[in-house]
């Protein structure tokens, strides 16, 4: 069992910027993913990184303004969000596939196996 902590939501200005932190123990195990829910919406895909860190899949909404990384020594995934806008306001969360390839990232819900609890981002002004 895997589990997932997530940190760095709050309030910011349209335009401004944001880092979310995912924290768990072995996660250089797992290709990892972000995934946003709004209200009254359902979740979607935000951004995806494989186990090695070497490719990244972003959602069209995202690209250009977001970006996942890892460190695996720290067991840490990061989602840096820039040029942030109202509608990206939802609850994030962070979500764990264990996987033996490296190289492979996953963008739907289904696929993962382990999710954090998520965290409030609200961009107003």
């Amino acid at each position: 069992q895997v589990q997932l902590v997530e940190s760095g939501g709050g309030l910011v200005q349209p335009g401004g910027s944001l880092r979310l932190s995912c924290a768990a123990s072995g996660l250089s195990s797992y290709a990892m993913g972000w995934f946003r829910q709004a209200p009254g919406k359902e979740r979607e895909f935000v951004a995806a990184i494989s186990r090695s860190g070497g490719f990244t899949s972003y959602a069209d909404s995202v690209k250009g303004r977001f970006t996942i990384s890892r460190d695996n020594a720290k067991n840490t995934v990061f989602l840096q969000m820039s040029s942030l806008k109202p509608e990206d306001t939802a609850v994030y969360y962070c979500a764990a596939k264990r996987q033996v390839f490296t190289g492979t990232v996953f963008t739907s819900t289904p696929a993962y196996d382990y999710w954090g609890q998520g965290t409030q981002v609200t961009v107003s002004s």
